[in-house]
């Protein structure tokens, strides 16, 4: 029997959404646990028959975690593997030669854009702060500059480009997980400009931010010497290059309808789960030594770190399955017959919805598992269905959940003590590059639709 309907049902999911944002930003539940009590409170008042709410849920986790939880485990024993290798490290002082001493900035903006493919954008900012401070001593620019270089260009892989989870979950939850290589290769092409935007506000807004330096800190090859060997460039750059070219390959092989022995080989080693392990195969060689520590304890490490996004995005998974189970499917749909959404104005809906949730809890990555599960019944109404729009939707998403970054966010925190800046000064440098990031991602967006939809 239904309880609420029309209206009223619209209201129980907003409802539903509210209550996860004040489980979690206030009364610091567990985004896992409010968002499964968010989607059992929300089935009943939708008047979801018992057991059908039960099915309903364990297929929307389970289905899920079938579909991506292979990837994003994978992609996270890359990053960790990276991160304890030295492996980030020597990509950064790559860039670093490439680059020049000249333009310091840049060179971190791109450093933190590559690292933060694998490597949780948090992690990847601990990782390289000692560096970014040592050359901000060494090229004579203001560290806040460099602060913001950084976490500005990890931010932008973090929430655009997978194995990243965000990206990944979003992109199961609206069914687009087999499109993770045009995805992907969407997702860098839109990165590019946001990485550009919040180099510029490192530039000429960020530089004008006075920090006490820290005298003690390390100089640029103190710290290089610091780390011991580090690994040759080839094999630092392996475990994140090998993937994306193997998913490009399949990609292109799937989109040119090729046949035959070597095209299927070609989708084989190309889908996101077999090229995704293949990279986790060639970060084997970054181990120092060949040892219980190293092998399962770097495994289980990553692990860990992987499990409370798996279980978040497996729960966001019931919350979108219980959704689609009820009456809502159908007001939705009218939306559809709504022209001012038509065209590339259609990715403002989950663009807003990501941008108000991120500011609301300051969690990207459950930002778009929310957003994902509440807009994946909009889509087939809007037509959808076809690999370009499907990747376009999960960077708007992405976009809003980049939309902004300020204190009930842990990235904030880190940005801000490991650079030492005021939270004033954070407010101005990272929380409005971040706004800066966010906008600059949903028009790229939106212009790529124009063009390519």
């Amino acid at each position: 029997m239904v309880i609420v309907e029309g209206f009223g049902l619209v209201l129980t999911l907003i409802v539903a959404v509210l209550f996860i944002v004040i489980a979690t930003a206030k009364l610091k539940i567990h985004p896992f646990l409010a968002l499964l009590m968010a989607t059992f409170g929300f089935g009943v008042f939708a008047g979801l028959p018992l057991n059908e709410l039960v099915q309903a849920v364990t297929d929307g986790f389970g289905g899920l975690m079938g579909s991506i939880g292979i990837v994003i485990v994978t992609g996270t024993i890359i990053g960790t593997i990276l991160e304890k290798s030295g492996a980030a490290f020597r990509m950064a002082e790559v860039i670093l030669r490439l680059i020049g001493s000249k333009r310091p900035q840049l060179a971190m903006s791109m450093i933190g854009g590559i690292v933060s493919i694998p490597v949780f954008c948090d992690s990847g900012y601990v990782i390289l702060s000692s560096l970014k401070k040592s050359l901000a001593k060494r090229a004579k620019v203001a560290l806040a500059s460099m602060a913001v270089a950084l976490a500005t260009g990890l931010y932008a892989t973090h929430t655009l480009v997978p194995p990243t989870p965000g990206p990944v979950a979003a992109a199961g939850n609206i069914g687009a997980e087999h499109i993770l290589g045009t995805i992907m290769i969407i997702g860098l092409i839109v990165a590019i400009p946001v990485i550009v935007v919040g180099y510029l506000w490192a530039v000429k807004v960020a530089s004008k931010i006075e920090i006490n330096p820290q005298h003690d800190e390390l100089d640029y090859h103190e710290i290089i010497k610091s780390y011991g060997p580090l690994p040759s460039t080839t094999k630092a750059f392996l475990p994140i290059v090998l993937p994306i070219v193997l998913i490009a390959l399949g990609t292109i092989v799937n989109f040119m309808g090729w046949t035959g022995t070597a095209a299927d080989v070609f989708r084989f080693v190309g889908s996101p789960v077999v090229a995704l392990l293949i990279g986790v195969l060639s970060s084997f060689i970054l181990l120092p030594s060949w040892t219980e520590e190293t092998i399962n304890g770097w495994v289980g490490e990553a692990i860990k770190h992987a499990a409370p996004i798996l279980l978040i995005t497996g729960a966001g998974g019931a919350f979108g399955s219980v959704i689609r189970a009820t009456a809502i499917t159908d007001l939705i749909e009218g939306l559809a017959t709504v022209t001012a959404w038509a065209g590339p104005l259609v990715l403002l809906i989950p663009f807003f919805i990501a941008a108000a949730l991120k500011t609301a809890q300051g969690s990207s990555t459950a930002a778009m598992v929310i957003t994902s599960a509440l807009v994946a019944p909009l889509l087939t109404s809007f037509n959808i269905v076809d690999p370009i729009p499907l990747a376009l939707v999960v960077m708007a998403i992405g976009a809003g959940a980049m939309t902004v970054s300020h204190v009930n966010d842990s990235y904030f925190w880190i940005v801000k003590e490991f650079s030492g800046m005021t939270v004033t000064d954070a407010y101005k440098a990272q929380t409005m590059a971040t706004l800066v990031q966010g906008v600059t991602a949903i028009l790229v967006t939106m212009l790529l639709w124009w063009i390519l939809v």
